[in-house]
């Protein structure tokens, strides 16, 4: 195996609804998602064994100037990108470049996954999302309506938007997001996602990064998934914010 570079781009989550839950926990959605052009990258090597950095490290890893793993995302066995590998039968040596901030809403973990699952030649979108609900969108791309448990995508004409986004510094478990929801009496999300009123539950914090993209902006900041990432469309760029643009299908 020669080494190779994979590109694992974020996904937004313009809308999400939650309609039922299976007996097995699981809850069922029907959201609409679009592809970013944020990005992690993904280095494959011959080996074993995962490395976590950030993306603007440089040097060697474990090194004295760059730590051996980044601080927010686990490297053991719970780690998405391990699990895609298992899922395939691969052994690589994987240094992961992190630009998607971790528990933000964005699917960074799912991209990096599906990033995994692509090098491998792995295309069966219902056994992705065993592995992650976004991971099976993540492995398609572009625009799209995603239902079930996120393992029914239908692709939509891709539409070039701009979007800019607020991640607080700190993110949020999707676990007790729907746990809260659940608990709430499965709240409606008056500004199209369904999980908005559970992740400001767990996370009061939240509500002072909405309100103030909404004066920043003038706008109505939607919730990123099950957060922590507020966005709007259109292009606001100001420190704390990122402003980034929709791309088309892998």
């Amino acid at each position: 195996m020669t080494a190779a570079v994979l590109v694992a781009p974020a996904k937004l989550t313009l809308a999400l609804r939650i309609i039922g839950r299976r007996p097995d926990g699981y809850h069922l959605i029907e959201a609409e998602m679009v592809t970013l052009d944020l990005a992690d990258r993904l280095v494959v090597e011959p080996g074993d064994g995962l490395i976590v950095m950030d993306a603007g490290a440089v040097g060697t890893p474990g090194s004295a100037e760059v730590p051996a793993t980044h601080p927010d995302v686990p490297v053991g066995a719970e780690n998405l990108v391990t699990r895609a590998l298992a899922l395939v039968g691969r052994r690589a040596r994987v240094t992961l470049y992190k630009a998607i901030p971790a528990g933000a809403g964005l699917g960074g973990g799912s991209a990096d996954a599906a990033a995994i699952l692509r090098w491998a030649g792995f295309d069966d979108a219902e056994r992705a999302s065993q592995l992650g609900a976004d991971v099976a969108f993540c492995l398609r791309g572009g625009r799209a309506d995603v239902r079930g448990i996120g393992e029914i995508i239908e692709a939509l004409a891709f539409e070039p938007r701009t979007f800019t986004l607020c991640t607080p510094p700190f993110g949020c478990s999707t676990a007790a997001v729907y746990r809260a929801w659940d608990e709430l009496g499965g709240p409606a999300g008056a500004a199209g996602n369904d999980l908005e009123q559970a992740a400001v539950a767990v996370e009061p914090r939240l509500a002072h990064v909405r309100d103030e993209l909404a004066e920043a902006t003038g706008q109505r900041p939607r919730l990123a998934g099950s957060g922590s990432t507020w966005f709007v469309e259109g292009s606001y760029p100001a420190p704390g914010r990122r402003v980034v643009r929709t791309i088309p299908a892998n």
